[in-house]
């Protein structure tokens, strides 16, 4: 009797675990069913799927839903860390994937689990060998929205229509606690009928697995009580308004109810697909002082209330209430404005990158705390960096970057002001000249841009004690070829001396898809500081670290960039076209900015410090594998030609790679010949007589 008990208790505890409730274990034991037989035999479906953007925990790369549209068919199965039916499947889901690989299915994991961090859901997609995207759910939306209710559960779309055309198991096989071969593949034969074209039969079971647990779904009926005027208004003030007002860089204002509900199909769009609230960095990695995320509270008390309707509720309208108005300058009065030179963008064409000056009007050193660039023209401006001249640029020169030192600050599209963390400025001198490198972009209409720049000093008994400086890492020698919709680039910056890290800006172009920036300290170890899942164009900003990052001397600055050349990316210009380094838009860039200072340095005691940085920095754009030295295979570009000629030359130690000692005396080797092209040329001697013959009688 006793072992009877012990096995009824096993399998009551197993029927807990796997996810029935202790009414459905009591039923099934009693009627001697399985558990699985009191549920709906076929899974019930919704009739399409909206757009999303989620990211996979494993690479950090985000994906959208609706990218995928050239897709025969899509194919999303939830998951979940510690599910065995969820990791018993892996097999099963690897020959789905490759059966179906070559006809342009896409197979994708949704783990919509609260309690599943990223972390592990890595370490368990490395321990049971998953290489198939794991899409992190976070907020739970995707899955509630597809009304998912276990692990295991199968969901093939249409990306035609972007119907759901079948919602159960994969096959037949899971089970609670038996282990079975698979007699019918339910998952493989809605694929090939989406395929053919042919109606999509149901599943003969329902789907097996591990529940998840959806809060928010049992508080379905709360939802309709989320009120404009209570609960979403706070929430748009707080994270939206700052944009979003009269004069703001939104494209509308949140004045009222009114134009908030207009809008509330669009706001639910861009939270789900995460192109607002426009701060890019992954919640996941990282903690940042200036963080814009809405949080997850905030994100489903958005996205609820407009499925709910957007009711507005009673009271006065928050929004309404107050006129909110862009200020001129957002840091207050600024202590010095510098214009920059105005310039007309033409209609249409392509205009060069210019470098244009303003004369320093300082006739005494300051310390720089804050900057902020006012842009007239947003859409014709493209960015604006500055940088300051020891001289003024004599009458038709211009202001190139390579006579630049400290920089009074930069904008690009979204970018915010520059402000330096208590106690520590930039040191801008007296006389000289601003430069400017100012990139703009016709868009259809001729106009004239007078942008303008801020800047706030330190006043003169409140000196900083620390020194701000600024530095990039950066790889001119890319090449993106044609029709690559998933290419890497490493560039890394050697560290010379202890840093410590306060901000980091990653640039591209169009065809940018995702960026991120990693410390690796001597001993090996790396820690992932950044992550842009989805890098995007038209939003570029700072991003600083909560805690600025301690980066011991001998350490590297590892930046990765993934770039978009296929037909997938709606931002590229021309998917068959080989992409090299350029200015233009429709050019690429690798270009990773990084706010620092050097610890040790105080405003009494500068040091020389950035010419350290500058002596590795071809071998951190060439040096892909990051082992110290440049191989042929690693050539690349304008710069790897040029090098490729001459390798067994420089190659002094014939071991069929280039080293520091190796690369530095080819610079020097540059840097001379340089020199000597810029040397004036010896005066030439006197001309003939007229009618005096020379060489060859000429």
């Amino acid at each position: 009797m006793s072992a009877r008990i012990g096995v009824l208790g096993a399998a009551v505890s197993a029927l807990l675990v796997y996810g029935c409730s202790s009414t459905e274990a009591v039923n099934a034991l009693a009627t001697g069913q399985s558990a699985s037989t009191t549920e709906t035999m076929a899974s019930a479906k919704p009739a399409t799927v909206d757009n999303f953007m989620l990211v996979d925990a494993q690479k950090m790369e985000a994906h959208e839903l609706y990218r995928l549209s050239d897709a025969k068919a899509i194919v999303l199965i939830s998951t979940g860390v510690g599910c065995p039916i969820a990791r018993g499947m892996t097999p099963a889901i690897k020959a789905l994937r490759d059966k179906f690989a070559a006809q342009g299915v896409e197979v994708m994991l949704v783990d919509s689990n609260l309690q599943d961090s990223r972390d592990a859901i890595a370490a368990e997609a490395k321990e049971y060998g998953i290489d198939v995207p794991i899409l992190m759910d976070s907020n739970q939306l995707v899955g509630e929205a597809l009304g998912v209710t276990r692990t295991a559960e199968v969901f093939v779309i249409n990306p035609k229509t972007w119907a759901v055309m079948y919602h159960g198991p994969i096959s037949d096989a899971a089970d609670y606690g038996v282990q079975k071969a698979a007699t019918h593949q339910f998952a493989a034969d809605a694929v090939s009928a989406v395929l053919a074209g042919k109606p999509v039969m149901a599943a003969t079971q329902a789907s097996k697995g591990c529940l998840v647990d959806f809060p928010e779904r049992a508080k379905a009926a709360q939802h309709a009580k989320i009120s404009y005027v209570k609960d979403v208004a706070p929430i748009l003030e707080a994270k939206c308004v700052a944009c979003h007002e009269e004069g703001g860089i939104g494209p509308f204002a949140m004045t009222n109810y009114q134009m908030v509900k207009g809008f509330s199909p669009m706001i639910r769009e861009v939270i789900r697909t995460d192109r607002m609230p426009p701060y890019n960095a992954d919640p996941h990695v990282g903690k940042f002082s200036d963080d814009k995320n809405l949080s997850p509270t905030e994100i489903k008390t958005l996205v609820h209330w407009i499925d709910a309707g957007a009711p507005r509720g009673q009271g006065v309208d928050p929004l309404g209430a107050v006129k909110h108005v862009a200020p001129e300058w957002p840091l207050g009065k600024p202590d010095l404005v510098l214009n920059v030179p105005a310039y007309t963008i033409p209609a249409s064409g392509v205009v060069d990158y210019q470098h244009p000056y303003a004369v320093n009007p300082l006739t005494e050193g300051k310390w720089l705390r804050a900057s902020t660039i006012k842009v007239e023209s947003r859409q014709g401006v493209h960015h604006i960096l500055t940088g300051y001249m020891t001289e003024v640029p004599k009458a038709g020169q211009q202001a190139f970057e390579n006579k630049w030192g400290v920089s009074v600050g930069g904008y690009a599209v979204g970018a915010e002001s520059e402000i330096a963390p208590k106690n520590v400025g930039a040191y801008l001198p007296p006389g000289g000249a601003i430069g400017f490198q100012t990139h703009y972009t016709p868009f259809g209409k001729e106009v004239t841009d007078h942008s303008q720049v801020a800047l706030y000093f330190y006043k003169d008994n409140e000196k900083p004690g620390l020194v701000m400086h600024n530095s990039v890492i950066v790889n001119n020698s890319i090449v993106l070829p044609p029709n690559d919709g998933h290419h890497l680039e490493t560039t890394y910056l050697e560290i010379p001396h202890e840093m410590l890290l306060y901000s980091a800006f990653p640039h591209a172009h169009y065809r940018g898809a995702s960026a991120d920036l990693w410390l690796r300290t001597p001993d090996g170890k790396e820690k992932l500081l950044l992550s842009l899942p989805r890098y995007d164009f038209s939003w570029q900003r700072a991003y600083t670290f909560a805690d600025p990052v301690k980066v011991p001397a001998g350490s590297k600055l590892i930046a990765h960039f993934i770039y978009d050349n296929s037909k997938r990316n709606p931002n590229n210009p021309d998917p068959n076209k080989t992409v090299v380094w350029g200015d233009q838009s429709w050019e690429e860039m690798f270009y990773t900015a990084l706010r620092y200072r050097w610890i040790g340095e105080t405003s009494d005691k500068m040091n020389d410090f950035d010419k350290d940085l500058d002596k590795d920095r071809m071998l951190g754009m060439l040096d892909q594998n990051i082992d110290g030295k440049i191989e042929k295979a690693e050539l690349k570009g304008q710069m790897g030609d040029m090098i490729g000629k001459y390798f067994d030359v420089l190659d002094k130690n014939h071991d069929g790679a280039l080293d520091k000692d190796e690369l530095a005396a080819m610079q020097k080797m540059m840097g001379q010949r340089r020199r000597a092209e810029a040397a004036p040329a010896k005066p030439a001697a006197p001309a003939p007589a007229a009618g005096t013959a020379t060489t060859g009688g000429k």
